[in-house]
């Protein structure tokens, strides 16, 4: 018997899990089978020359993962020093993510994070920008934590919004417009 259960984030993250059941005389064993899964947005802003990114992640995953790489005090919710998280995140996103533009690598600079349900949604914008042709998107958030995680990436210029999964280990992906 397969249990599913999908819930749906107003921002189109989509958690799933599963459970799988096995009846036998004895007893009932339930497993849990949690999808691991990222959502980012990527919107060209025409009229003020911007790029603005949000990258919406699980807390708890992404709590985790911070934990493995640094030796500070993780709370992302509730953080002690809130400077020192945006660090933490900032630092993080930006070795795990990268924006090129019609071929050319831009820095990205870091707006906040905020509580979203039961995620983190991770601000970031690129200025002085405009896409003319393509977005190439490297993101392999999470992949060292859990090897089955899945980040998507919709990416929306000129009005025109296209859609990727990555799957690890493929975390590059190019968007033509």
């Amino acid at each position: 018997m397969i249990i599913s259960k999908f819930i749906l984030f107003s921002s189109g993250l989509l958690f799933i899990t599963g459970s799988l059941a096995s009846n036998n005389a004895e007893n009932k064993v339930i497993h849990k089978h949690p999808f691991f899964v990222s959502v980012t947005q990527i919107d060209e802003n025409s009229k003020e020359k911007t790029v603005e990114i949000s990258c919406k992640i699980f807390t708890d995953d992404f709590e985790k993962t911070l934990r493995m790489h640094y030796s500070n005090q993780v709370d992302l919710l509730n953080p002690a020093d809130k400077p020192e998280m945006n660090k933490l995140v900032n630092d993080y996103i930006n070795k795990h993510f990268s924006i090129s533009i019609d071929g050319k690598a831009y820095p990205l600079q870091f707006v906040g994070y905020e509580r979203n349900e039961e995620a983190v949604e991770c601000y970031f914008q690129i200025n002085n920008v405009s896409v003319k042709k393509s977005i190439s998107v490297f993101n392999n958030l999470l992949f060292e934590y859990k090897p089955e995680q899945i980040n998507i990436v919709h990416v929306t210029v000129k009005g025109i919004r296209k859609s990727r999964q990555l799957t690890n280990p493929d975390a590059k992906v190019n968007f033509e417009f």
